[in-house]
């Protein structure tokens, strides 16, 4: 156990050690600290309202709220000695955690929380590389535990199959499948309410310029789809090197351009009804934020609403403040998830867990 329950005064005192203050938000959202987290990354929620919580580090911990008052009672170590554990995903009583070439399971996780029991690996082969090495996993609603893997470097032709895609294996490790490829690096996805699809962010490739090309959202309706790495980017710039003799036409596009070097991460549907109607079934991405820009953009949350016909809009800024001036940096979000009342979480690594709430 790390700590007790947030406060009210404790609240206030993280709102100014964190610098709420800045973060703009639209009219009757608020923004507060639902706990810290060391390192704190993907995020996920059991039935019963557990939050948790993979991080960069080697650490996994899970926060419960045994009361429903939507705060976190207290904060759990669970596993430890992990090779960055950063994905995680609960299905059926368990906790499964992707960490760098491993899948791990922790069943009937909620009942010890006190006193876990080690994690046991249901599958071993996935690639153990530091670049782009950082594992995002989700159940899909018919029960496959999809896995995305990075291309191991910043732009190649990978020299395995595996690298640059995203992946799926059964719940106890078996039947593992190669979903989707052409894909740079992945480390947010989730499924459609509507049309049951997968979309997934993707982030562009560096050293082209402050301006190009856009990280990118697509959708794969089928397996087997090529979505274009390393020969074209954004759907519609070939890249210098690689490029020669394609046509970016023959690839997938994206669904919508997110922005170049905003370092889209983590990212849901809202399916929940706190927020208002408008944002009823939009999708919200975590934007980690520039690491080679000349001016920093990024450290926001962005939105995707639909129309009045169920079409995606145009991405907009849902949230911002962790970057100030250009240059002061205060919060890196890595991903976003919603708890039962329909409030979101947005975790950030560097060391805590935001509540986004609405009240009219």
């Amino acid at each position: 156990m790390l700590n007790d329950s947030v406060t009210q005064q404790g609240n206030e005192a993280l709102f100014k050690k964190y610098k709420l203050a800045n973060i703009k938000l639209p009219p009757g959202f608020k923004i507060e600290v639902y706990t810290e987290a060391p390192s704190a990354r993907s995020l996920c929620v059991s039935h019963d309202g557990t939050v948790f919580v993979g991080t960069g580090n080697d650490k996994v911990f899970a926060i419960p709220d045994k009361n429903n008052d939507d705060k976190a009672d207290k904060v759990y170590q669970i596993a430890g000695g992990l090779a960055s554990p950063n994905g995680v995903a609960f299905k059926d009583g368990s906790l499964y955690i992707g960490a760098s070439s491993t899948i791990y399971k922790m069943d009937s996780i909620e009942s010890h929380l006190d006193n876990p029991q080690k994690p046991v690996d249901i599958y071993d082969k996935y690639p153990s590389d530091s670049h782009h090495g950082l594992r995002y996993i989700g159940f899909v609603p018919d029960g496959k535990l999809y896995v995305a893997v990075g291309a191991p470097c910043n732009i190649c032709i990978p020299s395995k199959p595996i690298y640059g895609t995203i992946t799926r294996i059964n719940n106890d490790g078996t039947g593992f499948e190669i979903f989707a490829n052409g894909i740079r690096n992945s480390v947010g996805f989730d499924w459609d309410p509507s049309s049951k699809q997968i979309y997934f962010t993707d982030n562009g490739r560096d050293n082209l310029g402050d301006d190009i090309p856009n990280d990118e959202l697509y959708t794969a309706p089928k397996p087997g789809m090529n979505f274009v790495f390393p020969y074209c980017h954004q759907g519609n710039i070939p890249d210098p090197e690689f490029g020669k003799g394609k046509n970016c036409s023959d690839y997938t596009p994206p669904v919508k351009l997110l922005g170049a070097r905003v370092a889209s991460l983590g990212m849901r549907f809202n399916t929940g009804n706190m927020f208002p109607a408008e944002y009823k079934n939009a999708i919200f991405i975590a934007e980690h934020g520039s690491w080679n820009r000349t001016i920093p953009i990024g450290y926001r949350i962005a939105v995707i609403k639909r129309d009045l016909n169920g079409n995606l809009g145009i991405p907009e800024v849902f949230a911002a403040g962790w970057l100030q001036n250009e240059k002061e940096v205060n919060g890196r979000p890595v991903d976003v998830q919603f708890l039962k009342d329909g409030s979101m979480l947005v975790s950030d690594d560097l060391m805590v867990v935001y509540r986004i709430s609405y009240k009219q």
